[in-house]
């Protein structure tokens, strides 16, 4: 979609506006929205969220020195150089530190550590019980391997009674 001012970039900033019950929206590159004293807030960068999420989150065991200085084989960063500037050299660093970035990435996702995305609000019902069952029998899963029987007890019932509602 094009700005509907310059009308030659694209439109990246989408305004919607409800006056006395009538709805406009506007469409606008940045440049123009500056143009209009629109300030645009853009996203956290991931850094400033491991940052962030770095200094909140204990960490389960504190690292040893040795594993301060362990050295991912394929581009070298440190655990050491991950807190101080919280971006990692390559994808193999997730393997290599896992142990230490898994509490975060747990903590992040609310107990998760798979991506599982979302569903749109306007999605019918049954699409959203759908997701809800599937993300509920993921945890289940995890309950079980992890032997926490009472949490997957109560898992199990919401299941069921989710799926008592479906019929």
């Amino acid at each position: 979609m094009q700005c509907q001012f310059c009308k030659n970039n694209t439109a990246t900033i989408h305004l919607t506006e409800i006056t006395d019950g009538q709805r406009s929206e506007t469409h606008l590159c940045e440049l123009c929205a500056q143009k209009q004293g629109l300030t645009v807030k853009t996203q956290i960068p991931l850094n400033e969220l491991l940052s962030t999420l770095l200094s909140v989150q204990a960490q389960p065991e504190p690292a040893s020195a040795d594993d301060e200085e362990r050295a991912c084989p394929h581009c070298g960063i440190t655990l050491r150089e991950f807190r101080k500037k919280s971006i990692f050299g390559c994808p193999d660093d997730y393997d290599v530190f896992e142990k230490y970035i898994q509490p975060i990435i747990q903590y992040s996702h609310e107990g998760g550590s798979t991506h599982c995305g979302k569903v749109p609000s306007k999605a019918p019902g049954e699409t959203k019980k759908h997701s809800e069952l599937s993300a509920l029998r993921r945890e289940l899963q995890v309950a079980v391997r992890e032997e926490n029987y009472e949490a997957a007890a109560k898992l199990r019932d919401k299941i069921n009674q989710l799926l008592d509602t479906k019929k």
